[in-house]
């Protein structure tokens, strides 16, 4: 693929100059028309000619409007980035819809790098593709219009740049030590971009290799391509979003098995109350020794809770948060996203709060969403909330690979209990402000749930990231299995 466009393309002066300010007048029109569209724009620059890298950067916050172009450039993962899975700082540097954003030395080249400074065996650095193709792929499913320009060098031309610079001192701070690094490590660095290239370049997300000798084709090659790409999509027809459809009744593709995981949890299951005072003492003990133990590795976690209306999701989350110090674990309650959390794919605001390491982050509620209360009311279209689940598996194996436990808990509780249990907070004033009209009219749509559920956790229950059933007809008898599922988990990650 690099060395197909080794063709030692060059553009004219005259015709150059003669197109350049047509087309920054074009671009800058297509940009103003992105900030009306529902989709965003994610602008992808990088290769193995660095300096070309960097112009081109410059070059487009020139030529198109600045304050609506938002531009990172990535290098070297900080220390704070390190204790994070590697996609948590791209994920963060998204736009959201009719937003553009240009990012220079991303998650293409950090895979690479990490692979030639060792950080990444083989068969990790694979693993690295597999990650990148799908997330690049659940960006252009979700509508976002990716661009991906790889600006490739020949080797020879390389050699010559970095011997004028040794002659030019005025010029040679624009060749910095990795050109020469990548010279000397050539014939080690090419294989793997051609492996990243191949693997990555797909129908929907496809790779803009451009070589990059003559900077007037380089220019005039990727401008041209953002703009037509860029007008392309605006003249069509605008997709339906998946976060703004009007509510409709889902169709239901298959029957709730009589025997699924929810029916055969056993719902009889009870602590009496000494019972229950003496094992919720011992666990949360254990679980504070886990937690300094846990401060200290610098090992994270992520615990999702999911159930049932008045499942006694709070009740178990303020047990585990009683044996933690404050400051080793934030809890995040999952409400209805924001505007800002609209504007983006699903998971971005989840991913933006992953922990630093050593602490706990505790979701009520989760991503887990998309594939219970936004497929059974219809706010996701089936094809959003099917292609959830692949998209959920490969997050928690991100976090898992990265070393971070992901413990996942369903609440299980019989509609005869949740009904006692809206009957109390309705007369106990301090849980009155828990009941809405919404909890009595989900209880019509039990069945759907049911099916919703088994399908959730029969597709994203993994090894690495199980579903765990709690009964919880009885608070105290589920309060104590979590505890003791949280410190199973925690004692694993920590060997």
């Amino acid at each position: 693929m690099l060395e197909a466009a080794e063709i030692g393309r060059t553009e004219d002066p005259e015709t150059y100059d003669a197109r350049v300010p047509e087309l920054r007048v074009e671009l800058l029109n297509a940009q103003f028309d992105l900030r009306d569209a529902d989709f965003p724009v994610i602008l992808l620059v990088g290769g193995d000619d660095q300096i070309g890298s960097n112009d081109i950067v410059n070059l487009l916050n020139e030529w198109m409007d600045a304050r609506y172009l938002r531009t990172r450039a990535f290098g070297p993962r900080s220390d704070e980035e390190r204790e994070r899975p590697p996609a948590w700082r791209y994920w963060r540097a998204l736009p959201g819809r009719g937003e553009m954003a240009l990012l220079l030395r991303a998650w293409p080249e950090g895979a690479i790098r990490d692979r030639v400074r060792r950080r990444l065996g083989k068969s990790a650095f694979e693993g690295r593709l597999d990650h990148i193709a799908r997330f690049e792929d659940t960006l252009a499913q979700e509508g976002a219009l990716l661009l991906k320009f790889w600006l490739h060098l020949p080797k020879k031309e390389l050699e010559k740049r970095l011997a004028r610079a040794k002659k030019n001192p005025e010029q040679n701070w624009r060749v910095t030590r990795t050109h020469g690094l990548l010279f000397e490590n050539w014939d080690r660095v090419m294989p793997l971009a051609e492996r990243l290239l191949s693997r990555t370049s797909t129908g929907t997300a496809p790779w803009h290799v451009v070589e990059s000798t003559d900077p007037r084709h380089r220019n005039l090659e990727i401008g041209e391509t953002i703009f037509r790409r860029l007008r392309e999509r605006l003249d069509q027809t605008p997709p339906v979003a998946d976060r703004h459809p009007t509510p409709a009744t889902p169709t239901i593709e298959f029957e709730r098995a009589a025997d699924g995981v929810l029916a055969r949890a056993d719902l009889g299951a009870s602590l009496s109350r000494d019972k229950y005072t003496k094992e919720l003492a011992k666990r949360q003990r254990e679980l504070a020794k886990l937690s300094l133990r846990a401060r200290k590795k610098k090992v994270s976690s992520v615990l999702v809770f999911q159930g049932w209306d008045a499942a006694g999701k709070g009740g178990a989350i303020r047990r585990i948060t009683k044996a933690l110090d404050a400051s080793d674990y934030q809890v995040v309650p999952v409400a209805a996203p924001s505007e800002e959390e609209q504007a983006h794919h699903y998971l971005w605001r989840f991913w933006r709060h992953l922990p630093r390491a050593g602490h706990m982050l505790i979701f009520d509620r989760s991503w887990y969403g998309r594939v219970l209360v936004e497929r059974v009311e219809g706010y996701a279209s089936p094809e959003a909330w099917q292609r959830a689940y692949p998209e959920i598996r490969d997050f928690e194996q991100q976090l898992t690979e990265h070393g971070t436990p992901v413990l996942k808990f369903w609440l299980q509780i019989d509609p005869e209990t949740q009904l006692e249990r809206f009957k109390a907070r309705e007369t106990t004033p301090y849980k009155k402000y828990k009941i809405t009209d919404d909890d009595y009219r989900n209880r019509q749509k039990w069945d759907a749930y049911t099916i919703a559920i088994e399908e959730m956790i029969a597709r994203t229950s993994t090894e690495a990231a199980p579903w765990h059933v709690i009964p919880a007809n009885d608070k105290k008898y589920a309060r104590v299995e979590v505890l003791k599922a949280v410190c199973r988990g925690l004692k694993k990650a920590l060997g």
